[in-house]
């Protein structure tokens, strides 16, 4: 994926392995990253335990925040797709008994959305 698309929003996987490195500090023992989209520079993690939203701060991106959701936590999902003149897609994410969305993600078009909202599903069940 070029930094231009990056910019613009679109999601990419990333390499577990690599993720794995960069969160090993966080990641509790023996747990697993399973799947990692990447948008610009924040990050959505799906590990065997929790959702972990990588955000990048700040110029530099050397300030990063990290939210953690266990799967069980997550109320429900949903996602909107890109239209003919409405070309970006959102994730939603709702978590416990929260009335409005927690978690609110911006996708331009591609088919990260998809693959994010089947794994939601798998894990979520």
């Amino acid at each position: 994926m070029g930094f231009i698309s990056s910019m613009r929003g679109n999601a990419s996987t990333v390499d577990i392995n690599g993720v794995e490195k960069d969160l090993e500090k966080i990641l509790a023992e023996n747990e697993k990253v399973e799947a990692a989209f990447k948008i610009f520079r924040d990050m959505i993690v799906f590990t065997d335990k929790r959702l972990i939203l990588v955000d990048k701060q700040g110029m530099t991106g050397k300030k990063v925040e990290y939210h953690s959701y266990p799967y069980k936590s997550i109320a429900h999902f949903s996602i909107e797709t890109a239209g003919t003149f409405d070309l970006d897609a959102e994730l939603k994410i709702w978590i416990s008994s929260s009335t409005t969305p927690t978690i609110s993600k911006q996708f331009k078009k591609d088919d990260s959305i998809y693959d994010i909202q089947k794994i939601l599903a798998t894990v979520c069940q």
